[in-house]
């Protein structure tokens, strides 16, 4: 069953906070959903369908069902693939509106890594010991791998196959401090240079500091909604055409570091949307680190695989410059990443851009067409990936 046309989004709304000592993470999760609500023209009386993930305290959906107050809700979804699980969540929620399960579904995510209320991982194996952890643990888990150095792995690699350099990685995050510098909520406003990048600390060769996403706590939600719903609504309409999904793991060892989950996600999204990457006015492309932006550009076909350094350099992802505008809020790497999933801001910006209700500074002319794409995991050894294409009606 296609979903091309079968659902809009309607409400979008990323939470201000950056830094939440005094919220709870279920607060941030309500609040985040009364403002997707208010901003499509709805109420949580006409939400009947309920989408989160692992970031969703207690019993996840069950507890938010309960504590938001859902008194009609008939349809549930709790998928987990990391931060890239709400991009995911909008194409579940239009073949859930399209197969008559709902018609108006709420997705949120919100989280207080920078309070002590991020989403913890499970329990660590000890050398010599057993554990019902995750069943990779005794193979990496003992060899100290964390999501730091699994990025610098990919990024090695990435460079050693491509002669990709820091340099091209370095215009990533200076595109997406040029952009940042117009969003009053971003974490980081100040615009950086290549050579601010190159000289900030390295953290996990040849990532530096400054090629690292910001970590922040927040929130954010969508509303998805059947057609029917969307018209009798007084807001632009961001019709969903087309969504894609794939998880990539270690594979027994059979397995390319250069490359994502996009590589199967990307090309089904495209097919169902009837439109290729040469189409898209803006990409929302998720930025946990640098080296995931390049290679996801390259997975999703907006350039060849290894040519990825070439496309990013000399500020071709900034907007009203370059070929590709990008995360044109700041993104995971200056604006926001809440609860370290920045998968939801991704369609939320996108859906902005839509619009037309991006920054004046960094909105794209005429954009009719974008693809909000994520990585959740760890690029270097499992992860999930999300592609989702979107268009303004009308």
């Amino acid at each position: 069953m296609s979903i091309r046309g079968q659902a809009y989004v309607m409400g979008a709304f990323e939470h201000p906070t950056r830094d939440a000592p005094d919220k709870t993470t279920a607060q941030l999760h309500a609040e985040s959903a009364r403002g997707a609500l208010r901003d499509a023209g709805l109420t949580f009386d006409d939400v009947d369908g309920y989408f989160c993930a692992g970031d969703a305290p207690g019993f996840g959906g069950l507890s938010m069902i309960d504590y938001m107050g859902l008194r009609n809700v008939r349809h549930v979804d709790s998928t987990e693939i990391g931060g890239s699980s709400y991009i995911a969540h909008v194409g579940h929620a239009a073949q859930a509106i399209a197969a008559g399960r709902c018609k108006v579904a709420l997705i949120t995510l919100a989280g207080r890594p920078r309070n002590g209320g991020g989403r913890g991982g499970p329990p660590q194996a000890r050398p010599g010991t057993l554990s019902d952890g995750a069943p990779e643990q005794g193979f990496e888990s003992i060899y100290g791998g964390s999501t730091h150095n699994t990025y610098g792995m990919c990024a090695m690699r990435h460079m050693h196959e491509y002669g990709t350099t820091s340099e091209q990685l370095a215009w990533i995050k200076v595109a997406a401090s040029h952009h940042a510098q117009w969003n009053e909520h971003a974490f980081l406003k100040d615009v950086v240079t290549v050579e601010q990048v190159l000289n900030s600390r390295m953290i996990a060769d040849p990532l530096h500091l400054l090629d690292c996403c910001v970590v922040t706590d927040g929130g954010g939600a969508l509303v998805v909604v059947a057609p029917e719903v969307a018209r009798s609504l007084n807001r632009p309409k961001v019709r969903v055409l087309g969504a894609g999904e794939a998880p990539k793991g270690q594979m027994g060892g059979d397995l390319d570091l250069t490359c994502s989950g996009a590589v199967w996600s990307g090309p089904a999204a495209f097919a169902e949307a009837g439109v290729t990457p040469s189409d898209i006015k803006y990409a929302s492309i998720y930025d946990s680190f640098t080296i995931t932006v390049l290679m996801q550009i390259e997975d999703l076909g907006f350039c060849a695989k290894g040519q990825g350094g070439r496309f990013v350099a000399d500020g071709n992802l900034i907007s009203g410059v370059g070929k590709l505008p990008f995360n044109t809020d700041g993104g995971g790497l200056c604006n926001n990443h809440p609860t370290n999933r920045g998968g939801i801001t991704k369609v939320i910006e996108a859906v902005r851009q839509l619009r037309g209700e991006a920054h004046p500074k960094v909105q794209v002319a005429n954009c009719d067409l974008a693809v909000a794409h994520g990585t959740g995991g760890s690029l270097g050894t499992r992860h999930g990936a999300a592609t989702l294409i979107l268009e303004r009606e009308g």
